[in-house]
């Protein structure tokens, strides 16, 4: 069966296909992952042109510009690791993308998360990749050094962690026919939470959204 929007269609008894939307054509993410990458790089470009090694402006205060680097990870720890640190981060966008693939609509919240820590995980990889370090800059009070790629990594990670909780504490008890494999998970208007439409056999006749009410129904055959 195919749904009337055409995004979902039944194959067979307790199987459903819906389309994936590939992360190169979510547009929304890929600019979010290139802002970020661009700030990132720009502002890491100003300070290495415009502030010698080790100084900072103004030179005393809580919120300082200091150019410094780092061959660790994120505020500087675990220093002398860069080799391992540019592989770590291919793994650790491979897993990026594999957690939206792993998703059938990907909400915004999420789409956020990753594509602050893609755009993060690429203006450092570069500067592993081409300087041998990664440029720090932000200098706040007794904190670590940090760069604009390190606070949207961290703020992704938080975002997902999140997630990730809420999901668990607002997860209802579900009954048998929510927990049919034919169920959505998301509204693809606005990632709301789609609940099962019974008929009168008892089996899901559709799903509507219980924050916009968009309704998606299995046409008969």
């Amino acid at each position: 069966m195919t749904t009337r929007s055409g995004t979902a269609r039944q194959e067979g008894p307790g199987k459903l296909s819906t389309p994936r939307l590939p992360i190169y054509r979510d547009f929304i993410l890929i600019q979010l992952a290139v802002l970020v990458f661009f700030l990132d790089q720009f502002s890491k470009y100003l300070v290495r042109e415009f502030l010698l090694l080790f100084q900072s402006y103004p030179a005393e205060g809580f919120l300082r510009i200091t150019h410094t680097f780092n061959t660790g990870s994120i505020f500087g720890i675990f220093q002398g690791q860069n080799t391992a640190f540019i592989l770590v981060s291919f793994i650790g966008v491979a897993v990026l993308l594999l957690l939206y693939h792993s998703q059938r609509f990907p909400t915004g919240l999420l789409r956020l998360s990753l594509g602050l820590q893609l755009g993060g995980a690429f203006g450092n990889l570069l500067d592993r990749v081409r300087l041998g370090h990664v440029t720090d800059w932000v200098d706040v009070g007794p904190w670590p050094v940090f760069n604009v790629a390190d606070a949207c990594i961290v703020t992704g990670l938080v975002l997902l962690a999140w997630m990730f909780i809420m999901s668990e504490r607002a997860r209802p008890q579900q009954s048998v026919l929510s927990l049919s494999k034919d169920a959505y998970d998301f509204c693809p208007l606005c990632d709301g939470d789609m609940r099962p439409l019974p008929s009168r056999e008892g089996q899901t006749s559709g799903w509507r959204c219980s924050t916009c009410g968009a309704r998606e129904r299995l046409l008969p055959p």
